[in-house]
Formats: structure tokens, C-alpha cells, sequence
């Protein structure tokens, strides 16, 4: 998957504002702090990733997390093993 180089987003704030995920239970997209089952967890994925593939600003979600390193969550529609295999591979 390309890592969208040539985007350049605004401040984070531009695109935010029409993330598909804004205004969502941020539940959905970070896991709980107590532990979930691995049948859980895929569910919540799940829920999350879909929303993330109507998102239109799916890109820049993505770029962002790839290059703060974000170890949690999902974002750009992928979860933290997804962007770790995807940096290993560009």
C-alpha cells in the first residue's frame, strides 16, 4: 500500500474534521484497557475498519499514524501489526 507521500495535509485539525470517524465512540477503535478476547477484538476491528473504508481522508489517517508510530488503535483503516507490516515492507 502506498504510504500517500505526496499528500501533504493541512494541520491535523483540517482533515479531522471530515474523518468518517469523527464524532464516533472512540471504543470502536482503541482497544479497552482491560483485556478483550481475541474474538472481541476482531469484531471491534472489524466495526472500525469499515468505517474507516468509507472514510475519505483515509490517506492522511494513515500517513499520520506511519509517521508519529502510533502503537494503538486503528487508523487508515489498519491496526498496529498491519502498520508495522506495511512499514517493513515500503
Amino acid at each position: 500500500m502506498d504510504l500517500a507521500p505526496n499528500i501533504h495535509p493541512g494541520p491535523l485539525q483540517d482533515w479531522l474534521d471530515v474523518a468518517a470517524c469523527k464524532g464516533r465512540d472512540g471504543a470502536v477503535f482503541f482497544p479497552p484497557t482491560s483485556g478483550e478476547s481475541r474474538a472481541e477484538r476482531q469484531m471491534r476491528e472489524n466495526v472500525a475498519k469499515a468505517i474507516c473504508q468509507t472514510c475519505t481522508v483515509r490517506p492522511e489517517c494513515l500517513q499520520r499514524a506511519v509517521a508519529n508510530d502510533e502503537r494503538y488503535g486503528i487508523w487508515g483503516g489498519l491496526n498496529d501489526l498491519e502498520r508495522r507490516a506495511l512499514q517493513r515492507s515500503a
